[in-house]
């Protein structure tokens, strides 16, 4: 039985109200530990932007809306790219250490979750934030 959960991500700055969708995201498992779901999320980033390698439009081309919202963002991209496949167990690994150096923030609904290996206790429905507080911490996830 899967667990579909809804996360968002803040940036200090300017930031549009529109770009904080919410972002569904179908996990396989119910997370005992917030290590195990920042894993989990980031196995799901990894396994989507490896996918989009072999993605591609004969002819790539953007909308108005859709270059509104990139650059809203900071970055306009076509989303296609090309050289080696990221390692998930790798990004985790980053992820985990960047939670653990405070470049990152997770809040369960309007609480703050700040163990890594404690009981991780969220309801379902729960919308997960994640602030960014380094401007060059690299953790986007494609949002």
């Amino acid at each position: 039985m899967g667990f579909t959960i809804y996360a968002k991500l803040k940036k200090l700055g300017k930031q549009r109200k529109e770009s904080l969708r919410s972002i569904p995201y179908e996990l396989e498992k119910r997370p005992d530990t917030v290590r195990e779901f920042l894993t989990a999320l980031v196995e799901l980033e990894v396994g989507a932007y490896n996918a989009r390698r072999d993605e591609g439009q004969l002819v790539a081309y953007l909308t108005k809306e859709e270059m509104k919202d990139q650059a809203g963002r900071g970055k306009i991209s076509f989303g296609l790219r090309g050289g080696k496949d990221a390692d998930a167990a790798a990004a985790a690994e980053n992820a985990i250490q960047c939670f653990e150096d405070g470049i990152y923030r997770v809040f369960a609904g309007d609480e703050e979750v700040t163990e890594l290996d404690g009981k991780f206790i969220w309801d379902e429905g729960c919308e997960f934030t994640f602030i960014r507080l380094a401007m060059l911490s690299g953790l986007n996830w494609g949002w």
